[in-house]
């Protein structure tokens, strides 16, 4: 068999693993230590990531065409990539998260929904508060206002009916 057989598969892998990513993000994984590793990679699996280490050629040929393209100017080196398409803030998260306790791991570059970024910018992507987080955020200030208003009538309808009974009082007799 050719080698370009054998290298298709892996393309169209990668190609797969992309083609619904809302964020993929790419990694210098040099110098982590096989529990560090393993320890990343649990963290990305239970977070709903993808983590794989691909050759350069073959991810810059799965890029070619989609809004990854941009990421080819970070394919030198050992490179390691991250998938998410559920949360696109979540990979740029965790791996930034795992990259305070492992100062080895080193973000490259990413592109989140469509936007490609250098590892500064996926540095304050990670900083943006996952989906749950932000769902509950908006929430919290949709029902503040209600909540007030609620307090409000209430307080309202007890003074309205502490005042009540004492008007009454004196008809009665």
């Amino acid at each position: 068999m050719a080698k370009v057989e054998l290298k298709q598969p892996v393309v169209a892998e990668i190609s797969e693993a992309i083609k619904d990513a809302q964020s993929v993000v790419l990694v210098d994984y040099r110098g982590l230590t096989v529990e560090q590793d393993t320890e990343l990679r649990k963290k990305l699996r239970a977070a709903g990531i993808t983590y794989k280490v691909y050759k350069n050629t073959m991810m810059n040929f799965a890029f070619k065409g989609t809004d990854f393209e941009a990421l080819a100017p970070y394919l030198n080196g050992p490179s390691a990539i991250a998938i998410s398409t559920t949360d696109a803030t979540a990979p740029a998260r965790e791996l930034a998260n795992f990259a305070k306790t492992a100062n080895k791991l080193e973000i490259k570059g990413g592109v989140v929904e469509g936007n490609a970024y250098d590892a500064a910018g996926i540095m304050k992507i990670a900083e943006i508060p996952g989906r749950e987080a932000l769902i509950s955020r908006l929430l919290g200030s949709m029902q503040s206002p209600i909540a007030n208003m609620a307090r409000v009538l209430k307080q309202i309808a007890e003074k309205d009916g502490e005042a009540a009974p004492a008007e009454e009082a004196p008809a009665a007799e």
